[in-house]
């Protein structure tokens, strides 16, 4: 409403001014209608679930104009309502035109990515505009023309003897999606063109997916054709938006399979089930991604580690373990391992020191090697061909004496000390001195960069709660 200006002289006592006609009510800006919109959809956003799913911003005509996903939906959603999305000039423009927001709800984050790309697909909203052809956009790509199809991240997808889905807003989430669903469908990401006819691919050793039963090794022909594509039809089913559908399925198959007698398929099809009814527990998305760029050449690094630590053959299996404290009063650390020269991100630990109080790294260190290689031994598994400390002799020494206590035979164990990076390995009094532009150093730096990385990270996300807990 518009204040009346203060120059105009009031009617005379008794006396009733006409109505001025209506085209001519003062009406409230656009601004104003339009901040009022966006009020109202902030205050909407106040009662979305913290739950995982997709959210759908709308404009004055009700047309939705971008769709995201959130792990959190409230969180995320109202972070579009804060002061610095409209001063952001990523999304200043997408702000000023919000007047409505709903969401749709997803099981999990894996889920809320799949629902995502189909809508952005579907609807085409105006933000998500640069997602409609632009093919340096991430997308999973299936092979439809192999024996054994592939399961392949690509930014350039072919136009031919594939199934495509995307694109997707976030290369990370898709790469951690891939690793997940891997854990349950167990399909091959390798780029190995494998016959199903050539019985000398019997003889073909798999990599280590296969030995963590994260691939059912069609490289070693350990699976037929047949029951393989079966696979890669319950994974499209599950990227298609049929996840109840397909744990209906797969429970039927499961009875069956026990009724026939054949307990080790119902025990798979039951650890299949049980790990996507559970998929909202994997955390993270991006926790789980593997990363794009290396710094070496993973074969050229664990060539020159066979030949400068004196190993019968190129190392598989590396584990790395760092220390951090916490502002001198707790202590954590970190476990890292790289496979075939590559970080595997399923495979890294963190611990809380117990048993040293004040700052001691090579008590700790002691701790977290016994406990690594304690749990490796109770559980029959194979200890890694190159176990890295960060630190010098005394690390080292501290690192075997934790192997020697529970009394089996160590694997090769070795530090690298900052500053010079020099190589401490047991039974020498010297360092050894590597070229700092060897590939085999470049490894090794790797490895410890990545287990210090991770242990701070643990640091801080420790120093964060306790930050809110006082």
């Amino acid at each position: 409403m518009t204040l009346p200006d203060p120059s105009d002289a009031e009617p005379a006592a008794g006396h009733t001014e006409p109505s001025p006609p209506a085209e001519t009510l003062p009406a409230d800006t656009d601004a104003a209608a339009a901040s009022r919109d966006r009020s109202a959809a902030a205050e909407k956003v106040r009662g979305f679930p913290t739950t995982p799913g997709v959210y759908l911003i709308k404009d004055e005509a009700g047309r939705v104009i971008y769709v995201g996903k959130a792990k959190n939906l409230r969180a995320r959603a109202g972070s579009y309502f804060l002061k610095a999305a409209a001063e952001d000039r990523r999304t200043a423009d997408l702000v000023r035109e919000i007047r409505d927001i709903d969401f749709l709800e997803a099981e999990s984050e894996v889920d809320a990515l799949l629902l995502e790309s189909r809508l952005v697909k579907d609807v085409q909203p105006k933000f998500n505009s640069d997602l409609k052809d632009d093919k340096t956009f991430p997308y999973l790509q299936i092979t439809t023309h192999e024996d054994f199809p592939r399961v392949e991240f690509t930014r350039t997808p072919r136009l031919k003897g594939v199934k495509l889905y995307g694109p997707f807003t976030s290369a990370g989430s898709l790469r951690g999606a891939i690793v997940v669903l891997q854990r349950i469908f167990k399909f091959r990401t390798c780029t190995l063109d494998i016959d199903a006819d050539d019985e000398r691919w019997r003889w073909f050793r798999p990599c280590l997916l296969a030995s963590i039963d994260q691939c059912t090794a069609p490289c070693n022909l350990r699976i037929s054709k047949e029951d393989y594509r079966r696979d890669i039809a319950r994974l499209k089913t599950f990227l298609d938006g049929g996840k109840q559908r397909l744990v209906q399925e797969m429970r039927g198959e499961m009875l069956a399979a026990s009724e026939q007698l054949e307990f080790e398929r119902a025990a798979r099809l039951r650890d299949e089930i049980r790990l996507l009814e559970t998929l909202d527990q994997r955390g993270d998305l991006e926790e789980h991604v593997q990363p794009e760029v290396f710094l070496v050449d993973p074969k050229k690094g664990l060539a020159g580690l066979q030949k400068v630590l004196g190993l019968p053959a190129p190392p598989r299996v590396i584990e790395g373990v760092d220390i951090a404290h916490l502002a001198g009063n707790e202590t954590v650390a970190s476990l890292v391992q790289f496979i075939d020269g590559l970080p595997f991100k399923p495979g890294y630990k963190r611990y809380r020191i117990k048993t040293v109080d004040g700052i001691d790294d090579f008590r700790s260190i002691h701790e977290v090697v016994s406990r690594r290689f304690a749990r490796l031994v109770r559980e029959g598994s194979t200890l890694p061909d190159v176990f890295l400390v960060d630190g010098g002799k005394g690390q080292l020494s501290a690192a075997l004496d934790a192997v020697a206590s529970l009394g089996i035979e160590p694997p090769c164990m070795i530090s690298l000390a900052k500053r010079e990076e020099e190589v401490f390995v047991p039974g020498h009094s010297e360092p050894l001195r590597l070229s700092r532009d060897s590939f085999s150093l470049r490894l090794l730096e790797y490895v410890r960069d990545e287990a210090h990385r991770f242990a701070q990270h643990y640091h801080h996300l420790l120093r964060g709660r306790r930050t809110l807990e006082e």
